[in-house]
Parts: structure tokens; C-alpha cells; sequence
């Protein structure tokens, strides 16, 4: 299959890699990355999409997206696809699907979930939205870049989903560093506290899959000086979807907007850079009235 891929950075670039070693003829645009192994490099993302079966974006937000789609989908031929695994607003996503449509491609919105080593490891989730057609043509690359593509629905339903998955895991990772800080003051130890929690009702994937606190649980971020797997901001920048998303509906989510304020706090302190469970440091060091 003939595969044009638009944003080659930390995530797009071993997704783009990946379907060139499956055997996919695979060109790659991207603003600052000039190459990519097994991947040609076009000039433009009109190139990059020029006869394409598919096209893949992996971009920063909906306004670029938008402004990306424009440009690449009078380059598509009619009955391509164009998958965009970003993570983006809603309305974004419903936008290309239309634009898509009306040239008579298909469209799939498609963020990811798993973090940059998913995507060197094909191991990632797909969140997908759009036309039951769009998303058969589309399955055949999600096998080959991650481990499950969950059809959600209507196009849109993707972003849905992926903003609704990390409102929760943005809230869940810092009552778990709350647990750990207070944990810590209370003298018990954290890793009685981990043997207890992660078997117990407290489990959580923040808990055992991705432990906050250094030497406890498996190998995560905290181990590497909470070098980013999942940077602050980006968790800053899903938080706000999400409430932004929610005040588009009239939804309460109480919890979701405390989340993203205490993200903001960390990313104003300088630390945005770092793992999003860096949270943990952060509250250890801080009192009752430091918390804003």
C-alpha cells in the first residue's frame, strides 16, 4: 500500500517507520524532521499525500490539522483514506471528516494511546471514529502499528473517547501521588503501600503499570528521572480538550478541571517537560496551604 504520513516527530516517526518495515511504500513530510529509516521524504504534504491509499497525520493541534487537511486532501485520489491519529478537539475532527467526505474520501479519527515506546513497539490503542467503510480500510495499518483499534463510532468519537480516557488518567495519577506524599508523612513505607494498593481497590493503571514513585512496581518514567513517556503538557493540553469539550455539552466534571489546574501549576513551574507523574515530587515537597 502506498502511504503518505504528515508529522514525523517523537510519535509519528516509529508509527511512519513501522509500515515501512511491514512492507508499505511509506512518504513522510514533516516541518523538522528530514528523515525517518525506510521512509522517503517529500517536500510538502501535498507530495507526501499524491497518490496515496492513505494518508496519516500526526499532528500538535486541530488548527493545524485543519490547515494540513486542506492542503492534502485535493492531493488524494478519490477513495483514499485519511487517518488522523492526533489528539485533537471534536469539532476539529468532525470538520476534516466532512471536508473529506465532500471529496469523496474516507476519514478516520484516530488518536493513540501508549506513549512513544508504544509506537516503536506497534504496541499502541487506537480510539477511532468514522464510517464503519473508513475504518475497515484503515484496520490493516492499525494491526501493524499498535495492538487494538476500538471503532467507536461516528466520526468525532475517537477524540471523545481519548479525551474521556485521560481525564481520568490525569486524575487517577495525581490522587495516586497524593497517596504516596501522604504515605510518606504518615511513615508507612511506599512499597508496603504499592504490595497493599495494587491488589487491593486502589489498583489502578496509575498504580501498577506507570508507579509514580522510583524502585516500586515495574520499570516506569520515575525510574529515569521522570523523563517524559507522557510530558506534563501534553497532559495539559488533553486536560483542557477535555474541559473544553465538557463546557461545549454542559457537562460537570468537578474533578477533570481540578486536574488540569494542578497540571498547569506544574508546567508554570518549569516542569511541563518532565513525565506527567512528576506530580508526585511536586506534592511530596508542598504543604496543605502551598496546594492552589
Amino acid at each position: 500500500m502506498k502511504i503518505g504520513f504528515i508529522g514525523l516527530g517523537n510519535m509519528g516517526a516509529p508509527m511512519a517507520k513501522n509500515l515501512a518495515a511491514a512492507g508499505h511504500d511509506v512518504t513522510g513530510f514533516d516541518t523538522v524532521v528530514s528523515s525517518v529509516e525506510g521512509v522517503a521524504m517529500a517536500g510538502s504534504a501535498a507530495e507526501a499525500a499524491t497518490g496515496a491509499d492513505a494518508v496519516i497525520t500526526m499532528l500538535p493541534n486541530g488548527a493545524i490539522l485543519r490547515a494540513v487537511a486542506s492542503d492534502v486532501i485535493p492531493a488524494m485520489q478519490a477513495g483514499a483514506t485519511l487517518i488522523d491519529c492526533s489528539t485533537v478537539d471534536v469539532d476539529s475532527a468532525r470538520a476534516v471528516a466532512g471536508d473529506a467526505a465532500a471529496a469523496g474520501l474516507g476519514f478516520v479519527d484516530a488518536p493513540v494511546s501508549g506513549g512513544i515506546g508504544g509506537a516503536s513497539a506497534g504496541t499502541l490503542t487506537f480510539m477511532a471514529g468514522g464510517t464503519a467503510e473508513a475504518f475497515a480500510a484503515a484496520q490493516p495499518l492499525f494491526d501493524i502499528m499498535g495492538q487494538k483499534a476500538v471503532h467507536c463510532g461516528d466520526a468525532g468519537a475517537g477524540q471523545a473517547a481519548k479525551i474521556c480516557n485521560n481525564m481520568i488518567l490525569g486524575a487517577t495519577m495525581i490522587v495516586t501521588c497524593e497517596a504516596f506524599a501522604l504515605a510518606d508523612k504518615l511513615g508507612l513505607s511506599r512499597e508496603k503501600m504499592f504490595d497493599v494498593v495494587s491488589t487491593s481497590s486502589g489498583y489502578s493503571w496509575s498504580m501498577n503499570a506507570y508507579c509514580p514513585a522510583p524502585g516500586i512496581g515495574p520499570q516506569s518514567p520515575a525510574d529515569n528521572d521522570y523523563q517524559p513517556g507522557f510530558a506534563a503538557d501534553l497532559m495539559v493540553k488533553d486536560l483542557g480538550l477535555a474541559q473544553d469539550a465538557a463546557a461545549s455539552v454542559d457537562a460537570a466534571t468537578p474533578i477533570g478541571a481540578q486536574a488540569l489546574e494542578l497540571y498547569r501549576q506544574m508546567a508554570e513551574a518549569g516542569d511541563g517537560g518532565r513525565d506527567f507523574s512528576y506530580m508526585l515530587p511536586r506534592l511530596a515537597a508542598m504543604s496543605r496551604d502551598e496546594v492552589g
